[in-house]
């Protein structure tokens, strides 16, 4: 008589199946980053029962009785198998589907699409997609974890098993303690593994600074009985320990535990605050930015401990958007263990850690550019248009935010920004007054618009600015600094300080071809007008000094135009004597709006009718075409 085990079998997800492949049969750089990885999740495992039982005081999870949390690591050399087991809040049957058989990660394709690419052996993206259970298979060929959560009964734990190679199976299991174990039955060629003295070094190096005893029992020497268990790492909040105690590399391997990031960060800030309110900082600045940094889903990178209890990813509270680069832990000994998000939101103790957390970063970041300028390139490139974003988020620290700012201009040499604004200022014309800028859709278009070329001349710098959030920026929040004003080069006339006189004398004689193009381009041109900004190109277009700036809402929505279109002619050019000269042409009009159009594509801007364009093009094509040869 057959016994029903209840066993079934499930295929994966296709992601998770693509995944399982790659992990299985490519090559990875650091392949000890299993380890590392599944600790870090049963430590996460007994965050959360713990923040259960703070919580919701009356939930099953909470009021089951536990041993005192802890992890642990065992290996065993005949059976060839890895052991890690925890007593966190472990999973129910349908967790077990969801966490496992599926990954519900907005940056699943994005994982797979770079590990499959260039950096395919790069082990460090791992941690980076939060799919760090799959790691096991680089070095296991079968995988079993037995599972059960708190508040359930012992007969309701779960068995998961699977060989990575498309399905898995699940079945009931007896589990006396909540919590989870994993049981990894390592491949052919990783025997290093089995050994003491190495599972213990690749703690140290990734596990050390979390705070659960993480334990392993030794071998007696001489009888090759084990002792008993003993905590492998230190075991201690890292930020609780005292700055002086502490070296960069105790600060780097703590920032790599936290993040799963293989790069030391740029920089870090370690504080202890006290007064009216007490709390800690342990802040960095990553070194590059995660996949997701632009995601509105993703949560900030610091975590909320209160007495070293971990309660809380951040939700925004903490730090604002425009820092959520920034990683760490902030410890309070003032909030309650069981803080909501709406206290969060009306705490006064908050407020004042997140004014002080922000301080603390921007001087951070300004000591950051004063003394490691090379570093702070590294973050301006990563994190640049990021920080941007307080400029209207954070009126109370603009100007602080707007001194570490950097941006490209017609004086980089590279297309990477590195001119401050007070950079800038100490570089103006004597008897310039404005800080000029150029926004254009990209680099490439910014360098080579018509709209630079007096200012070129007259070696006048002008900031080059193709970001979308340069657009946004400078509408109407960034609009001076240190006194001098931001002026588009695309809108109004430039004021150089100097006579006038040339240019009424060129819009006297050229009225007529003026009144003539405004007739021809009505509906299209708010206005034509002689150029004092051009030296090579025919025309351009700019904005009314009435009119708003190109704004990032109009380039999102439309053509890219102002309001109020303007067409400003150069006279000396060849083809606007050409037009001056022959008033009465019969394809004055094509001229006309061809003129037009191409000022418009200079512009970085779109044409609104190409096929009309393209029409009046063709007709000039063909009257040049069928015009007779000169005797």
């Amino acid at each position: 008589m057959s016994v029903d085990t209840g066993q079934e079998s499930f295929s994966f997800q296709a992601e998770v199946a693509q995944l399982l492949h790659l992990m299985a049969h490519s090559l990875y750089s650091n392949k000890e980053i299993f380890l590392r990885e599944l600790v870090s999740n049963s430590s996460d495992a007994i965050d959360r029962l713990r923040f259960e039982r703070l919580s919701n005081p009356d939930s099953a999870e909470a009021k089951e009785a536990g041993e005192a949390p802890w992890i642990r690591v065992a290996f065993d050399k005949d059976a060839r198998t890895i052991t890690i087991a925890d007593n966190g809040i472990g999973m129910s049957r349908d967790e077990v589907i969801g966490n496992i058989g599926t990954i519900a990660k907005s940056g699943t394709a994005e994982f797979l699409k770079r590990l499959t690419g260039d950096q395919r052996s790069d082990a460090q993206l791992i941690g980076q997609f939060g799919v760090g259970f799959y790691s096991a298979f680089v070095v296991a060929d079968k995988v079993t974890l037995t599972t059960r959560r708190a508040g359930l009964t012992a007969a309701d734990a779960v068995r998961w098993e699977s060989d990575g190679e498309g399905s898995y199976t699940l079945e009931k299991a007896e589990r006396t303690e909540h919590g989870t174990t994993i049981v990894l039955h390592l491949r052919d060629g990783e025997d290093e593994l089995l050994n003491d003295y190495r599972l213990r070094a690749i703690l140290r190096k990734y596990s050390d600074h979390i705070s659960v005893p993480i334990l392993m029992a030794g071998a007696e020497e001489g009888d090759g009985e084990e002792s008993e268990e003993k905590p492998v790492n230190e075991a201690s909040a890292l930020w609780a320990r005292p700055r002086t105690e502490l070296t960069d590399a105790d600060y780097n391997a703590f920032y790599r535990h936290l993040t799963s990031d293989f790069t030391d960060p740029l920089a870090h800030l370690h504080a202890k605050v006290e007064g009216r309110y007490e709390y800690t900082l342990l802040l960095f600045v990553p070194a590059r930015a995660p996949y997701d940094l632009w995601s509105q889903e993703t949560r900030h990178g610091v975590r909320l401990h209160v007495q070293r209890v971990f309660i809380m990813e951040d939700t925004g509270k903490l730090l604002p958007a425009y820092l959520r680069f920034v990683r760490g832990v902030i410890d309070s000994a003032d909030l309650p263990l069981n803080v909501s998000r709406e206290l969060m939101q009306s705490s006064m103790a908050v407020e004042h850690i997140r004014n002080t957390a922000v301080k603390r970063v921007l001087k951070l970041l300004k000591d950051l550019a004063e003394k490691e300028p090379e570093k702070y390139a590294t973050f301006i490139k990563e994190f640049g248009n990021t920080l941007k974003e307080g400029i209207g988020e954070d009126y109370s620290h603009r100007e602080e935010i707007a001194e570490l700012l950097r941006f490209t201009s017609t004086r980089s040499a590279t297309q990477d920004p590195d001119v401050s604004l007070r950079d800038y200022v100490g570089r103006m014309k004597e008897g310039q007054e404005a800080i000029y800028y150029l926004l254009a859709p990209s680099s490439a278009a910014a360098a080579k618009s018509p709209h630079l070329e007096v200012f070129r001349a007259k070696d006048i710098e002008v900031l080059l600015l193709p970001e979308p959030i340069d657009h946004w920026m400078v509408s109407g929040l960034l609009q001076d600094f240190d006194g001098h004003r931001l002026v588009s080069v695309t809108h109004g006339t430039p004021d150089f300080g100097e006579e006038s006189a040339d240019e009424e004398e060129q819009t006297h004689d050229r009225a007529d071809l003026i009144a003539k193009l405004k007739e021809a381009l009505a509906g299209k041109a708010y206005d034509v007008r002689v150029s004092n900004r051009l030296t090579t190109s025919p025309a351009c277009i700019v904005a009314d000094e009435a009119d708003n700036q190109f704004s990032l809402a109009q380039r999102l929505r439309g053509n890219g135009l102002p309001n109020q279109p303007i067409l400003e002619i150069n006279p000396g050019h060849p083809l606007i004597e050409r037009l001056a000269d022959a008033p009465d042409d019969p394809q004055f009009a094509d001229w006309a709006h061809v003129l037009y159009d191409q000022a418009v594509l200079t512009s970085g801007a779109v044409i609104d009718d190409p096929s009309t364009f393209a029409a009046h093009l063709n007709d000039l094509l063909i009257a040049l075409t069928e015009r007779p040869e000169s005797p």
